[in-house]
């Protein structure tokens, strides 16, 4: 069995690089398979010997992982370069004749999440991309049923500074109300658009109407009455929900959506005022017109979004058609989703006039995923590996953990932590132990001269996991030494980690209880938080707030409050 135990070592180790740190038993297992077929009919046999390496290798840190992987099995690493030289990027873009020109035009009226940040990572790669032009546009003219709060441009300004994103030009478009008047007026004068006083129901029954029977009242009258009917809506002489501007555009178009739709419509901003403007306007173009105009006007040349906007496109570009306008490259993606988490802006809208935080760790806004210690190029990773996928994608919480891992991996110290409720208390002594040890402890194994110093000596109380404190067993306290634990005393064995590998010794964290600094885990599991206390190795008490460490053989945490003699960490990931 010793050559099972040592393919099932390879394989783990690999496995483990691959995810960073953690091993998982059925790829081990499938891969031991795939080259000994012949195994299969002593899976019984074979399994718990996989287990028990898979477990060892586990409780190694990926430090140690590697520096094994590069003396036995270097093979592993070429392969892992080669994996990492084929890194996903976007495709190459179509149309692309003069200077690209994206844009990201979020409604700010909440927070942005993981998917609604995908339109901005995808149009600002593709503008880095070919040295093109990224613009901001706050997309804020609907103050009634789209309110936008006033907190909210700031927070998505700050969530794609966070990301790395920076643009050429920033504007809102409730600032353009004197352009959107002006192309409204072109467009009046030359028979595309009239003002209709119908109500609603009137008006969708001259729509449904075929034959050459008589449409709405106003969409063959003389452009110069319409004209007139405007400036009137303009001066505030139909009150709200009396006249819009519509487009003409098809009456027999299958989606009576966009059968002559909306280009304006009166909001009485007495009641409904808008954050930035207040009650200066009172005829505000719909989301569709604002858009047109100003992808146009700021030379747009390809637009992203989620393919939920193929009619919004449609209607689009009935203005430029009118207007003799270049009609922008439009590319459509589906729905991204994360698993567990929620997705729809207007339910966390509600959760957040709740009182809830937009950092909350429960939350998936990009605040909730950076104050659980998500890294932002994780986030941009994930996104560019979706790329422009019409169908849907889900994402789960692991997906993004083990990429948020290999990243951390490089440079998170390694610190030791052990839960309060599974210390246990130990002394540690033996015949043959020296007074005092001092252990030499690097914070990345990576960077061996950034280190600590620890000195434990004979009859010291160490703290260690109860579940590795097994009655007999042997154990390697990190970097220190040796031991067997005996009742409650750990017995001093040997010094060198080979002599640890010859008593099969488990690598395990520990705490010197003297030198302890007291730690409040968050743990966050679905809508569920879980408080954690325990106890952190003298090196705790140096973070600041936004650092993310990992503890060893427990997890990454991130750094959220500092206070006197007590740190409070919010649990990422394993």
């Amino acid at each position: 069995m010793d050559q099972i135990r040592e393919l099932a070592r390879k394989y783990a180790l690999a496995n483990a690089f691959a995810h960073g740190g953690k091993a998982q038993v059925g790829s081990v297992i499938s891969k031991i398979l795939a080259e000994m077929p012949d195994l299969r009919s002593k899976a019984k046999e074979i399994i718990p010997i996989i287990n028990e390496v898979v477990t060892q290798i586990n409780s190694m840190t990926f430090d140690q992982q590697k520096q094994e992987i590069e003396a036995k099995f270097p093979q592993l690493l070429e392969r892992k370069k080669d994996d990492e030289a084929k890194e996903k990027k976007l495709p190459p873009l179509p149309n692309v004749s003069k200077k690209v020109v994206t844009r990201f035009a979020p409604n700010p009226d909440g927070p942005l999440h993981l998917g609604n940040s995908r339109a901005a990572i995808i149009s600002y790669e593709y503008a880095s991309m070919y040295n093109g032009d990224f613009i901001l546009r706050f997309d804020d003219t609907d103050p009634k049923v789209k309110k936008p709060l006033k907190e909210a441009y700031n927070w998505i300004k700050e969530d794609l500074k966070w990301l790395g994103i920076s643009w050429k030009e920033e504007f809102a478009a409730s600032s353009r109300f004197e352009r959107y008047y002006e192309v409204a007026e072109i467009m009046i004068q030359k028979g595309y658009a009239y003002v209709d006083t119908c109500d609603k129901d009137t008006f969708l029954k001259f729509t449904s109407k075929k034959n050459g029977e008589p449409p709405c009242l106003h969409r063959s009258s003389d452009p110069n009455e319409n004209l007139g009917l405007w400036r009137k809506m303009l001066k505030g002489e139909y009150d709200e929900g009396k006249a819009v501007l519509r487009i003409k555009t098809d009456l027999d178009d299958p989606d009576p959506s966009q059968r002559d739709w909306v280009m304006f419509r009166i909001i009485d901003t007495k009641r409904s005022p808008h954050p930035l403007t207040g009650d200066k306007y009172r005829v505000f173009p719909t989301y569709n017109f604002a858009n047109s105009v100003d992808d146009h006007d700021k030379g747009v040349t390809h637009v992203f979004r989620a393919k939920e906007h193929m009619s919004n496109s449609l209607k689009q570009k009935w203005v430029f058609d009118y207007m003799g306008w270049e009609f922008p490259t439009v590319m459509e993606f589906g729905r991204l989703k994360l698993e567990g988490f929620m997705m729809s802006k207007s339910k966390i809208k509600e959760i957040l006039e709740k009182g809830v935080t937009r950092d909350d760790p429960r939350l998936s806004t990009l605040a909730g995923l950076r104050r659980r210690g998500i890294l932002p190029e994780t986030v941009r990773e994930i996104i560019i590996e979706v790329g422009l996928k019409v169908s849907d994608a889900t994402i789960s919480f692991e997906n993004i953990a083990a990429i948020n891992r290999k990243k951390l991996d490089k440079t998170a110290r390694r610190l030791m932590y052990v839960p309060e409720n599974k210390a246990k208390t130990m002394k540690i002594t033996g015949d043959n132990m020296p007074q005092c040890i001092k252990a030499r402890i690097p914070y990345n194994f990576s960077n061996p001269s950034d280190y600590r110093e620890v000195e434990v000596c004979k009859g010291d109380i160490i703290m260690v996991d109860s579940d590795d404190a097994k009655e007999g067993s042997y154990l390697r306290l990190m970097e220190l030494c040796n031991v067997k634990v005996q009742g409650n005393e750990l017995i001093f064995d040997s010094k060198t980690l080979e002599e640890g590998k010859v008593k099969k010794a488990s690598i395990v964290q520990w705490v010197k209880q003297s030198d302890s600094y007291p730690v409040v885990l968050k743990k966050y599991n679905g809508n569920d938080e879980t408080i954690e206390k325990g106890y952190g190795e003298l090196s705790v008490s140096s973070l600041k707030v936004n650092d993310i460490v990992q503890f060893f053989r427990y997890g990454f945490v991130r750094v959220d409050e500092v206070s006197n003699g007590l740190i409070v960490a919010i649990y990422s990931h394993d």
